[in-house]
C-alpha cells in the first residue's frame, strides 16, 4: 500500500519544503488541494522543488476552469515533473461552484464525464493538427487549425476523480484512472459503500480492478499525547459536519444526529467556525480520522491494507494555530519515514 501526503504550509515555500521532507521520508506522492490556493500553481511549485516523488492535485475543481486550460496545465505540469503528475479532479459542491466561482454546476455526474472526455481527447489530439469537435450538454470544444508542437512528456496523463456518493464513485470506476476519497473516510465506508460502487462502475465499462488506483484520504493528527492528538483533529470533523452534502456519510456511521446538532448550532450562531471542534465527541474523531501517538497511527493504517491501494495523509488544520498544525505535520512525516524506511524531518 502506497503512502502519500498532502503538505500544509503558510507559504508556497513552506509547502515545497514539506514536500521535500515527504519525499525524503519515502512518501510516494504529494498532493495539492484547492481552497485557499490554486491547486495547479501549488503543484507546479511542488514539482519544481522535488525530483522523484509523484505530484498530484487532490483535488482541483473540475468546473471552474475550461477543460482546455485544465488539459494545458496538466501537460505543463507533467513536463515540469518529468512524467510524475496526476490530475485529480472533483466536482466540489454546488454552492461553491455557483456562488464562489460563478461556474456552471448542472448535473455534476454528466458534467464531470464531459469534462474528463474533453481533457483526454485534447491531450491525445492536440499535437496532430486534426480538428477536434466535441459537443456536450455542459462542455464543448470545436477546434480547427490548432497544433501544439511543444514537448509532451506522455501521450496520456492519469486522471483521478474524487467522490463520496455512490453515483460519483461508480463513475470513477467507469472512467477514471484513480479514485480519491473525501478528507474524512473510514475502512467501513470503503468496504460498505465505495468498493461495491467501484466494482459496479468497472463492470459497466468492462474494466478490471487493476485499471484503477483507490486512494483513501486520512486526516491524521499525531502527538505523543494520544488524547491531545485526537482533539487536534476535532475541528476538521466539526467543519465538515456543517456541510449538508456529507449528511449521508455521517448517517452511514451512525452519527447523523450528532452531525445535525453541530450543523444546527453553527447555522443558528451558537458556535463560531473556529470552535466547532468543541462540539465533536471523541467517538466521531476515532471513526473518521487516524489520530493518536505514532504507534496508534501506524496501527490504524493497517486497517486499509488489502482494501485500498494508497492512503493520502494530511495533518489537522481547522481551528488550530499554525504552530499546532506544523508540529502535528512534522510528527506525521516522521511516521511515514519510520514505515517507509526514509529520513525523518
Amino acid at each position: 500500500m502506497r503512502l502519500t501526503f498532502a503538505p500544509w504550509g503558510e507559504s508556497l515555500a513552506e509547502i515545497v519544503e514539506v514536500s521535500q521532507q515527504a519525499e525524503a521520508a519515502g512518501a510516494d506522492v504529494v498532493w495539492a488541494p484547492e481552497m485557499h490556493r490554486s491547486a495547479t500553481i501549488t503543484a507546479a511549485a511542488m514539482a519544481a522543488g522535488t525530483s522523484t516523488i509523484g505530484v498530484g492535485t487532490a483535488i482541483a475543481l473540475a468546473f471552474t476552469r475550461a477543460p482546455m486550460i485544465t488539459a494545458l496545465e496538466a501537460m505543463d505540469l507533467d513536463e515540469m515533473s518529468k512524467g510524475r503528475f496526476i490530475l485529480g479532479l472533483g466536482t466540489g459542491v454546488q454552492r461553491v461552484n455557483e456562488d464562489w466561482y460563478n461556474a456552471q454546476w448542472g448535473k455534476p455526474v454528466a458534467h464531470i464525464r464531459e469534462t474528463v472526455n474533453i481533457i483526454r481527447e485534447f491531450i491525445k489530439q492536440c499535437s496532430t493538427g486534426e480538428p477536434i469537435d466535441i459537443d456536450g450538454e455542459y462542455e464543448h470544444m470545436k477546434i480547427k487549425g490548432y497544433q501544439r508542437t511543444y514537448h509532451r512528456e506522455r501521450d496520456s496523463i492519469p486522471i483521478y476523480l474524487a467522490g463520496v456518493g455512490p453515483v460519483m464513485v461508480r463513475t470513477a470506476g467507469e472512467i477514471a484512472d484513480g479514485w480519491i476519497s473525501h478528507e474524512l473516510c473510514s475502512p467501513a465506508f470503503v468496504q460498505g459503500q465505495v468498493l461495491p460502487a467501484i466494482t459496479e462502475g468497472l463492470d459497466r465499462a468492462g474494466r478490471k480492478r487493476e485499471n484503477i488506483e483507490l486512494v483513501v484520504s486520512a486526516l491524521a493528527a499525531v502527538d505523543d499525547d494520544a488524547t491531545k492528538a485526537r482533539r487536534l483533529a476535532a475541528g476538521v470533523v466539526g467543519f465538515y459536519s456543517t456541510v449538508r452534502t456529507y449528511a449521508d456519510f455521517f448517517e452511514f456511521h451512525g452519527f447523523g444526529a450528532q452531525q445535525a446538532e453541530i450543523a444546527t448550532k453553527f447555522r443558528e450562531g451558537g458556535v463560531t467556525a473556529q470552535k466547532l471542534g468543541e462540539l465533536v465527541p471523541d467517538e466521531m474523531i476515532s471513526a473518521f480520522t487516524i489520530s493518536g501517538n505514532a504507534d496508534d497511527v501506524a496501527n490504524a493504517l493497517k486497517a486499509y491494507e488489502g482494501i485500498v491501494d494508497a492512503v493520502k495523509l494530511s495533518p489537522p488544520t481547522h481551528g488550530l494555530a499554525p504552530e499546532q498544525t506544523r508540529a502535528a505535520q512534522q510528527q506525521l512525516i516522521g511516521v511515514v519515514a519510520d514505515l517507509k524506511g526514509g529520513v525523518r524531518p
